[in-house]
This record gives structure tokens, C-alpha cells and sequence, in this order.
């Protein structure tokens, strides 16, 4: 039978196992014993602020502090429901999310309680660094662990998707969406009551919570918590806590890679870290600059459809799908034809080849959105779940990504997909993320722009060249703008906001924008 978090967390008390480090933060640590005693005074600190009857919601509004975990681990035990509101948000977005999540409390603290003043939100905020917290606290520092029914199927979590091409989903996160992937990834790399796992992505999105604190929490290994994500601080604090173990998502592994390198970068505890979204340049050059195991997969906050990686998958690929993952056209709701490639590597059939990827075997580990029945109802089409996600599978099977279903150009007659094209941009040296996107075409159909961030200088005429040498690269799919950024817009779980770029098109702004005749090939500075 799966566990629930609630069993883990109470396994990791009494014993050997108990008295061992639980949590990390700064120069503060708690025994796992310290941990549990910790969650069930909050536990009994919710069950008295949010009364009986209404659901059971509590806002976290919170950078990766120790409260938050304790937090995690109060909903787990007392069946209360953690709702992470971003801290990136504002204003009436941030209302929104409370609204929608039917959440009747915000927890917050000096640092972000500035994003709630002079908002209607109609629910209580408490500050945690309050001395009514501190009250609270002290009022039910010997409560027993509550005995409510807790199990699999009960929801814990409401995550918010990123929102990089929409308004954000809440998310259904169970108890087993957490207990499940926990248990795992601690058995499949290892872990255990001698590793440190170093959470620095944001505890209110799904990649913090699966891939770092649940299988931290299935493994007894020590926490150690980064208030949020630091480049530069990141090898530091792996060496201070000594950490063995480190999860992201989307573009860390890049920001970090850009660092001043040194000699004795590979002079650390490290040895494996854990994620999705990075590209395959940096992956294979983190894990030989730091002396580690860099392990990339394919994953969603839905976590719905499985991409796994194998040692012998070719560069770009994101890895063979589990049974009943498959590719399909989404007009006629088919399996795609297997991608054909030239003699240089070139996607020949790409609008035939490229579809959605799909679980047909239904919702996999999909618990829902909460309160969307449209939403959900756009993902359960057909009884089969549709990711929202473009690839293409070559013969061997292999999957390869090709971005959103937003990310279809139209050019000239002819569907083009983002991914591949990014692809091909992260080759240059230069280049440090790449970003493709539609703007309308002043006749018909759409524009291929991309947005560069860069590490080195990059000129027109080095763009030109480079791009001329990709054999790979179609005429259709050249870039027709080009805006070159020292940073692209991203979220708070390090994705790149396309549709800001989008909205911004190709009219002169933040950064150089370069622009090519319609036949051309040459890149005008504007």
C-alpha cells in the first residue's frame, strides 16, 4: 500500500533514527525528533485557528524557512491543507490565488508581508515572526499527535502550476503525490540517514516538495534549507552543510555554471542532483566541474506523464516514456508517425511527427485541479490525460521535446516547434538561454523570434555565421527577430515567461533587437 507523509514523518521519530539531524538552517538544526514534536504543535495550532467545519486551507506566503517545513508537516499529520502561494504574485493575482484556493488563513512574515498590505483578501493574516505566533506556540508546545484519519488520497498540498502560458491551476497534491515520488527516488538513488539534501528551489511549487523534501523526509536524511535559490551561494552552502543531495527546476544549473569557476570547484560533499528543464550542455559540464551525478528527467507539477532518462539515449533526447505514454495528434487523436531525420540530424516530417504528449492510460498520478472543472476537463479528454507538452519519438523510441502546445508557429504554411529551434541556439558558446516565439506576420501566419541571454559577447555577424553552419536548422526556422538580453524573465521556479517576451514583440526595448530581411540573412541592429 502507498504511505501517507504522515506515517513517514511519525517513522522518523523515537529510536537511533530520532535523535539524528533532521533539519538545517543557517546556524540552527533540529533532530528529526525535533522535527515531528515541531509539526504536531502546529498541527494543533491550525486545528485551533481554522476551527471545524469549511476546508481546512492555509496560505503559506513564505521563502524555504523552517517554519515552512513545519508547516508541511503539520498539514500532514492533523489532515490540514498547505495552499503555497507564490511569492513572486501580486496584487489582485495574489487575491485570486487565495480566493480560488479557498483559503480562510495566510501565514506570512516580515519579508513578504508587504505583498498583503492594503489588500482585500478577506481572510486573517498571521505573521509567524508575531508574538501572537510566538503564543500560540507556547499554548500547544505539549500537544500529542492528533489522531485524525489521515491516508493516501488525502489532500495535503495545493500547488499552483508556473503559469508561463496562463493564469496558474491549483493543483491537487495528495498525501501519496508526495509519500509516493519520495519513497521512490530515495530507493533509486540511494539515500539515506548519512545524506544532506539541499533544498534551495521554492517550497510552494512541486519540484521543492517531490524531488527534495519528500525524498529527504523517505530517506531520514538531514534537510538543509536555502531561503531561496542564490547562484552564487549555492557551492558554499553545499560545502557548509555538507550536502550530498540537490534537486531543481528549470534554469539553476545554467545561472550556477556562470559563476567565476575555480580550481577547487569539484572539492565537495556533492554527488548527485536531481531535476528537470536543464539543457544537455550544462548538464554534462556541472557534473564535471563539480564532480557529480547530474540526473535530468521530464516532469510536471500534474506529474501525469513519465519520460524516463537511460544511459544509452541520444543528446536532446528526454528518454523513453513508461507504458501507456505516447505521442498524439491532437485533431485525430492518433499516435504520430516515428520522427525521419536527414543526413545532418535535420527533422524531416516534423508537423507529421510532432504531437501531445499523452498518458492514454488515464490520469496516472493527475489528482485534479481544485475547483476547475474546465481546466481538468482540458487535460481528461477521451479518458486520457493530454500534457499540454509537444515532442516527437524517433525510431528507437526515444522522446524528444518540443515545447508547449502554445509554442506552434505558423511560418509560411508550415507548423514549426519552439524546443528544437532552442536547441540549436544553445549550441553557440555564447549563448546561455534561448528562448523561441511567435509574433504575427504582417501577411499570414506567424514570425520566428527568439530572445538570447548571453555570457560573452555575441555580434550580429557571429550570430549570422554560426546559424549558417547548422545543418540541422531549416530556412523557415532562422530567426527572424533576435532580442539579446543579459537576463530573460523567468518565475519564481526559474522558467522563462514567454508570453512577456511575446507581448513585447519585435519593437525596440529592454536589450539589442536584431532584425533580418524576409529572404535575408543578415541581422540589422536596431
Amino acid at each position: 500500500m502507498t504511505a501517507s507523509v504522515r506515517a513517514q514523518l511519525l517513522a522518523r521519530a523515537g529510536g537511533s533514527g530520532g535523535s539524528a539531524p533532521g533539519l538545517l538552517f543557517g546556524d540552527d538544526s533540529w533532530t528529526w525528533d525535533e522535527v515531528v514534536h515541531e509539526s504536531v504543535v502546529r498541527s494543533s495550532v491550525l486545528s485551533e485557528l481554522l476551527g471545524v467545519g469549511g476546508p481546512p486551507h492555509v496560505g503559506v506566503l513564505l521563502d524555504n524557512v523552517p517554519e515552512f517545513s513545519f508547516l508541511l508537516g503539520a498539514a500532514a499529520l492533523g489532515g490540514h491543507v498547505v495552499v503555497g502561494l507564490n511569492t513572486t504574485r501580486r496584487g489582485a493575482a495574489l487575491v485570486d490565488d487565495v480566493h480560488r484556493s479557498d483559503t480562510r488563513l495566510v501565514l506570512t512574515d516580515d519579508t513578504h508581508a508587504g505583498l498583503l498590505e492594503n489588500l482585500h483578501i478577506g481572510v486573517p493574516v498571521l505573521r509567524l515572526d508575531s508574538p501572537e505566533w510566538a503564543a500560540l506556540l507556547e499554548r500547544h508546545a505539549h500537544a500529542e499527535t492528533p489522531g485524525t484519519e489521515v491516508g493516501p488520497d488525502t489532500l495535503m498540498m495545493l500547488i499552483f502550476t508556473s503559469g508561463t502560458s496562463g493564469t496558474p491551476k491549483a493543483v491537487n497534491i495528495t498525501q501519496a503525490k508526495i509519500a509516493s515520488p519520495g519513497e521512490f527516488l530515495a530507493e533509486r538513488f540511494g539515500l539515506g540517514g548519512n545524506d544532506v539534501a539541499y533544498l534551495s528551489m521554492p517550497m510552494f511549487h512541486s519540484n521543492a516538495v517531490m524531488a527534495g523534501w519528500g525524498p529527504a523526509l523517505a530517506a531520514g536524511a538531514t534537510m538543509a534549507l536555502a531561503p531561496r535559490f542564490s547562484a552564487s551561494g549555492f557551492l558554499p552552502d553545499v560545502r557548509r552543510y555538507g550536502a550530498t543531495y540537490a534537486n531543481y527546476v528549470g534554469k539553476p544549473l545554467t545561472y550556477i555554471m556562470s559563476t567565476p569557476q575555480r580550481p577547487d570547484d569539484a572539492d565537495n560533499p556533492l554527488r548527485l542532483v536531481f531535476g528537470n528543464e536543464a539543457n544537455e550542455r550544462d548538464i554534462e559540464a556541472f557534473g564535471r566541474r563539480f564532480g557529480c551525478v547530474v540526473v535530468d528527467s521530464y516532469s510536471s507539477t500534474e506529474n501525469a506523464v513519465i519520460v524516463q532518462r537511460v544511459p544509452e539515449m541520444p543528446p536532446g533526447s528526454l528518454g523513453r516514456p513508461v507504458e501507456g505514454v505516447a505521442i498524439y495528434d491532437p485533431e485525430t487523436v492518433t499516435e504520430t508517425p516515428d520522427a525521419e531525420f536527414g543526413p545532418h540530424g535535420e527533422l524531416l516530417n516534423a508537423e507529421a511527427a510532432t504531437g501531445e504528449l499523452v498518458n492514454t492510460l488515464g490520469a496516472g498520478a493527475f489528482a485534479g485541479y481544485y475547483n476547475d472543472p474546465d481546466a481538468e476537463q482540458e487535460r481528461m479528454r477521451g479518458g486520457m490525460y493530454w500534457s499540454g507538452d509537444l515532442a516527437y519519438r524517433d525510431a528507437d523510441g526515444f522522446v524528444y521535446f518540443a515545447g508547449r502546445t502554445a509554442d506552434w508557429l505558423r511560418v509560411d504554411g508550415e507548423n514549426l516547434a519552439a524546443a528544437p529551434i532552442e536547441r540549436i541556439l544553445l549550441r553557440h558558446p555564447a549563448v546561455e538561454q534561448a528562448a523561441v516565439y511567435a509574433v504575427p506576420d504582417d501577411a499570414v501566419g506567424d514570425q520566428v523570434m527568439a530572445a538570447l541571454g548571453t555570457r560573452s559577447a555575441l555580434s550580429p555577424a557571429d550570430l549570422e555565421t554560426f546559424l549558417a553552419g547548422q545543418p540541422d536548422l531549416s530556412d523557415k526556422a532562422w530567426p527572424r527577430f533576435v532580442r539579446v538580453l543579459d537576463q530573460l524573465p523567468r518565475t519564481a521556479t526559474n522558467k522563462v515567461l514567454k508570453r512577456e517576451l511575446a507581448a513585447a514583440g519585435p519593437v525596440a526595448g529592454a536589450g539589442a533587437l536584431w532584425t533580418r530581411a524576409p529572404r535575408g540573412t543578415t541581422y540589422d541592429e536596431s
